[in-house]
């Protein structure tokens, strides 16, 4: 039947979502903890694992068009899974991308700019993890919401670069940390992007309506 085939796939997928989020998690808290063996372990063992669910996801949803041909509503979900996938995939990328330059930053002294890092993370989290919650309860209005959230991000990140420009003209022996900096805060644009495409999904998957047009992604 293709009910139970579908719980196992949404299972895995929401294994993988955790997965991811300790994966940011651990390259955020290794960046503020000075935590190198926390960083280690994304850069080193953490994404391999994102690597097998994604094969684990890939290989569920063919295997499920392949034997029961599912149309309308059923096929839709399986398209989306798909592409949930692929959001997953890319946000462990950026939590390793993240923990690659929080290893060079621990090592040096903290920037004025690095204020902005923490709210920023703290925002693209807390919709990482509302795009999941939204996920896992099909609650249309919190997707909404989470898509309404981007622009928060997108304005620290905007701030942020102001700041580091300006911290780089003023002392150019700031120009590796302010570079670091700067790409932290675009992985964590990319993780708050992609968090708002998982919730676009679930609104496609629930309601059938593609809103991908009105937002500026």
């Amino acid at each position: 039947m293709l009910v139970p085939k579908v719980d196992e796939l949404k299972n895995i997928i929401i294994e993988y979502a955790t997965h991811v989020e300790t994966m940011i998690d651990k390259s955020l808290r290794g960046l503020v903890e000075k935590n190198t063996a926390l960083l280690g372990e994304v850069i080193n063992e953490d994404e391999a694992k994102t690597n097998d669910y994604d094969s684990r996801v890939d290989k569920l949803c063919t295997e499920i068009i392949a034997q029961f041909e599912p149309l309308a509503g059923d096929l839709r979900a399986m398209l989306m899974f798909l592409k949930m996938n692929k959001d997953l995939e890319r946000m462990g990328d950026h939590a390793v991308n993240i923990a690659e330059s929080a290893a060079i930053l621990v090592s040096q002294p903290a920037m004025d700019s690095f204020v902005k890092i923490s709210q920023m993370a703290a925002e693209s989290v807390r919709m990482f993890k509302d795009s999941f919650r939204a996920f896992v309860t099909e609650n249309i209005q919190l997707a909404n919401e989470v898509c309404e959230r981007d622009s928060i991000v997108d304005d620290l990140g905007d701030k942020l670069l102001k700041e580091a420009i300006a911290i780089m003209k003023k002392d150019p022996k700031t120009i590796q940390q302010a570079l670091h900096l700067i790409r932290i805060s675009h992985n964590l644009e990319r993780i708050a992007d992609l968090s708002t495409n998982i919730c676009e999904e679930v609104i496609y998957i629930v309601e059938g309506k593609d809103i991908k047009h009105h937002h500026d992604i």
